[in-house]
């Protein structure tokens, strides 16, 4: 009764009798998990849907209430072989972090004993050439278990553990293998230590744990690693906020008191704590970590204001709408997990390649063993030949075969600029036939600049020195211009107008052309400055119109028709508005684009196109590029992302050009073609090898040496990862824009306009 007091608090119930649940689920190490408890899950009457998130190991559960509870969910969980608890951020970051402790002393210790029994197994070696007694081999074999046995049964607990939980469950995974193969290495050798027989196997059982924890530890860095920004949502939300009681008074509450119809009222700076509509006041308020758009909305009464979004400068209020967990942020967080939920349930293709790999082998084994006992051999012998068997097929090759390949492509990957975030990102990399951009921040350089071209430049000083004393982002950009980076004294912000300070005796003015008393025809910009934002200054009867815009990536006109060449089409959709995005994917060249989407817009667009057969890579920046992230076939953003973007792509680009991505791309095809070539090469390995071992023409000492040997193949072919890369000479930041060669095509993907009319209600 109290587990289910205890479980109440964790379950969400739904309309017409459903609930919802997420759990943590212990023991997830491979994707052939997902198969077995979402199957497991979904056999049960009355559960909707199952869906478990192979990356954060979270289970999320939906159910009808009358038919099933919580805590039968939970205990079926556990007759599977799969723990699970109520997920609780907390518990679950105490959790990886315990088990992270524990995979690096494993390593530890694997490590130490790994270095000693092989010098103790070369000794060996060269004493058996030479004139080694009896008496001193047993010595060294004797000294080697001691040192093999305990550091294996401490090292060895991961896959032991994974093991007997799937064995318990009546189900097989790649540590069932891997432990039967050390646990049976480790017996016969004690017995052919005890017996004073000349090859002992200590070294290779305790070398295989070696290798495969150092995979382990990489594989939970990598999980850990895409989780670190997971909380920075919250960063977003004020924490505070200025409600108005009844007789108007300003009373500070907690944000999350908030509730809708609340009058709130917001300050010059100060972040918008819920969605709502403006009552009054004036202002500009900064919504590009919402929306992307980079220049500052002009807001009113009746205006729509989103949760998130920075005041500028007047000050306003406001009636509450939505606050908690109905906001445009909560939407996103929602929109996230969802499409990280439905991403993460892609299989590896090292998880593909092994899911027949345990039944095979066991069943070769032992019908080895079946065999020479039927043929009158010994149970002595008849062991042993099935122990070369599982040596010989033991998975350190096929366990090499993608991660010696990840290693190497990802060094390639981090000297061209490009971190990954996550173990398989360079396998769905290679896959990709669509590059989706989004712009600001992503084509564009993420800070505006100024265009200063026939500016007379000191005029142009005095405005930047001017803007130091202003908090409006166009005067921050401008700032950044200032030589001297002193502020002029006594100057005053008038809140939604501009910065006015005395210079030399008389007032200059820096703002709006209302503000600097100039007519608006005066400021009118020529259609190539549609993409731009300006601000004036008026000093001493000159006045300046300095258009601000975002400038494109150096090499981004190079790159996006590299990436052409290559058969990759290429879209832009972005939150910005048309006037700023037209001009830039006409720029590039790129014919498919939108502009002025939501987060969830951007998402339906990439599913759309997904249905299309589509493989998308996403290249985006912002909290609204967040989901639409999570939802693509990969995705790239640059180092200079809002943390939430990071944090859910699956690779990170430095500097400001663009060649990182069509690098990325182009390596992980090479690294794909590898990985593909080193299964082959196990595959051809065991089909060779498996029958001269249940032939009994092999000893597990020559399997040992087939195996490591197997091994060290696939290594050096994953080495290859680093040869032959083109040097991409043609990608070329200062180059002028090349000509527009019709770039050849994948599959025909249906126009945006036919997109936009299927996501129309």
């Amino acid at each position: 009764m109290a587990e289910i007091l205890d479980l109440s608090s964790f379950v969400e119930h739904g309309d017409a009798g459903t609930a919802h649940m997420t759990l943590a689920v212990d023991g997830v190490g491979c994707a052939g998990c997902i198969r077995k408890i979402e199957n497991g899950l979904t056999k049960l009457p009355g559960i909707i849907d199952a869906r478990l998130n192979f990356t954060q190991r979270r289970l999320a559960v939906d159910w009808r209430d009358d038919e099933i509870d919580a805590a039968t969910i939970i205990k079926t969980l556990e007759g599977i072989g799969y723990p699970a608890h109520p997920f609780a951020p907390e518990r679950v970051e105490a959790d990886e972090s315990r088990q992270a402790k524990l995979l690096l002393k494993c390593l530890a210790v694997a490590g130490f004993a790994a270095m000693n029994v092989m010098l103790l197994s070369i000794s060996v070696w060269s004493g058996s050439v030479s004139d080694m007694t009896q008496e001193t081999r047993d010595l060294f074999h004797w000294l080697s278990a001691l040192i093999a046995l305990p550091a294996a049964a401490y090292a060895g607990q991961p896959f032991f553990i994974s093991a007997w939980r799937a064995l318990r469950a009546r189900a097989t995974n790649m540590d069932v293998p891997i432990s039967v193969g050390v646990v049976l290495a480790l017996a016969l050798s004690v017995y052919e230590t005890a017996t004073h027989a000349v090859h002992v196997y200590f070294d290779s059982a305790i070398m295989l744990l070696f290798f495969l924890l150092c995979g382990r530890c990489l594989d939970m860095a990598m999980r850990r690693k895409t989780r670190v920004f997971a909380g920075n949502l919250a960063s977003l939300k004020a924490e505070f906020a200025h409600r108005l009681d009844a007789k108007g008074e300003v009373i500070r509450v907690p944000a999350a008191a908030l509730r809708p119809g609340d009058r709130v009222l917001v300050r010059p700076g100060e972040v918008i704590p819920a969605d709502g509509a403006i009552l009054t006041g004036r202002s500009e308020i900064d919504e590009s970590l919402i929306t992307g758009e980079t220049v500052p909305r002009a807001v009113d009464a009746g205006t729509t204001v989103y949760a998130g979004s920075i005041n500028c400068s007047g000050a306003l209020t406001m009636q509450i709408a939505a606050a908690g967990s109905g906001t445009l942020v909560d939407e996103v967080e929602r929109l996230l997990q969802k499409a990280t939920e439905a991403k993460s349930r892609t299989v590896r293709l090292a998880d593909r390649a092994a899911q027949l790999y345990a039944p095979v082998v066991h069943a070769a084994a032992a019908l080895t063993a079946i065999g020479w006992l039927i043929a009158g051999a010994s149970f002595h012998d008849a062991i042993v030949t099935a122990i070369a068997v599982l040596i010989i097929t033991c998975p350190c090759a096929l366990a090499l075969a993608i991660p010696a390949v990840q290693v190497v492509a990802a060094g390639q990957l981090f000297r061209a600029g490009v971190i990954l975030n996550c173990g398989d990102a360079i396998e769905r990399l290679a896959q990709v036939d669509t590059v989706v951009f989004d712009k600001t921040g992503t084509l564009t350089l993420p800070d505006p600049a100024v265009d200063a071209f026939a500016i007379d430049p000191d005029l142009l000083e005095r405005a930047a020195r001017l803007a130091l004393s202003s908090r409006h982002p166009l005067a921050v950009a401008l700032a950044r211009r200032a030589r001297e980076r002193i502020p002029y004294p006594g100057a005053v912000e008038e809140p939604g107008q501009g910065v006015r300070a005395m210079i030399d005796g008389t007032e200059a003015r820096l703002g709006s052309s209302a503000f600097c008393d100039l007519a608006d025809e005066d400021t009118q910009s020529t259609p190539r400055d549609a993409e731009a934002s300006f601000i004036i200054f008026a000093h001493r009867g000159k006045s300046a119109s300095i258009p601000i815009r975002q400038s494109l990536r150096p090499d981004a006109i190079a790159v996006t028709q590299a990436l052409m060449a290559r058969g990759l089409d290429l879209i832009v959709l972005s939150g910005d508005r048309q006037e700023a995005v037209g001009p830039v994917a006409s720029r590039l060249g790129i014919r498919e684009w939108i502009a002025g989407l939501t987060p969830a817009a951007k998402i339906a667009v990439i599913e759309l196109l997904k249905a299309q057969g589509r493989r998308i890579l996403m290249v985006g920046d912002g909290l609204n590029d967040a989901p639409a992230l999570a939802a693509a076939h990969a995705s790239i953003s640059p180092i200079t992302a809002a943390h939430l973007a990071q944090s859910h792509a699956d690779a990170l680009f430095l500097g400001e050009r663009l060649a990182p991505v069509l690098r990325a791309v182009i390596v992980a095809r090479r690294a794909r073609s590898l990985m593909r070539q080193n299964l082959i090469l196990t595959v051809i390995y065991n089909s060779l090898a498996v029958p001269f071992a249940i032939a009994g023409l092999v000893t597990p000492l020559i399997a040992a040496v087939a195996m490591s040997g197997s091994s060290i193949l696939v290594t050096l072919n994953a080495l290859r990862a680093r040869l032959g890369m083109p040097q991409l000479s043609n990608v070329d930041p200062f180059a002028s824009e090349p000509a527009r060669a019709e770039a050849p095509r994948g599959k025909p993907i249906a126009p945006l306009t036919q997109v936009m009319a299927d996501l129309a209600p």
